[in-house]
């Protein structure tokens, strides 16, 4: 089953362990400090960050199951967001054009697009020359020893949710043209807060 399958399935399971866990909760707390102007949120998924968005921006939400939308659509409407737009759009192949947004704006995303490459690709395109992306990401550890929990999780999350504990994703946004420009590890060096530049 791929990816989509699989998120459509857990929408309601995934969006009450999105908004429970308080880590996450702060992480998000965190990233939302940046955004302004005009906003592209990969992967919006139930809608976790919505709540913390700041006022005065304008955000376009993406997403590739119809379920997860879903569920963000009721979150906005209770939250009272009109300048929130969702879209059903795979981050590995976006319509929008080249240099529209601000903001290119992911949490915990790179680690389940199949392809984390086009998807960096599509957000370097989509961003406007000196635009920021920001993302709140896990990923592989430097760490031997946290490298074989990961491991040991990966079996588990690969299966049920199609997500990579052990991708590069630092690694991976360096390759795709971004210069980064702020850098800081919110759990060890397995999640990280990366903000870079076009």
């Amino acid at each position: 089953m791929n990816a989509k399958k699989k998120y459509d399935m857990l929408a309601s399971v995934y969006d009450l362990i999105e908004t429970k866990i308080k880590p996450f909760s702060e992480y998000r707390k965190i990233g939302a400090n940046y955004l302004e102007g005009k906003v592209l949120e990969l992967g919006i998924g139930s809608g976790a960050n919505l709540e913390y968005y700041p006022e005065n921006i304008e955000v376009t939400g993406v997403d590739f199951s119809e379920k997860m939308l879903e569920k963000c659509e009721e979150k906005r409407k209770s939250l009272c967001l009109e300048g929130v737009e969702l879209l059903k759009i795979d981050v590995e192949d976006m319509d929008f054009e080249d240099c529209s947004f601000d903001i290119v704006y992911s949490t915990f995303v790179f680690c389940t697009v199949p392809h984390p490459e086009k998807g960096l690709g599509e957000a370097y395109r989509v961003l406007k020359p000196s635009g920021k992306a920001v993302f709140i990401e896990h990923m592989k550890s430097k760490h031997l020893l946290l490298n074989g929990i990961l491991y040991c999780m990966n079996i588990f999350s690969k299966l049920i949710l199609g997500t990579s504990m052990l991708r590069e994703t630092e690694e991976n946004i360096k390759k795709s043209g971004f210069k980064i420009i702020e850098k800081k590890e919110l759990f060890f060096d397995i999640v990280r807060l990366i903000v870079v530049e076009k």
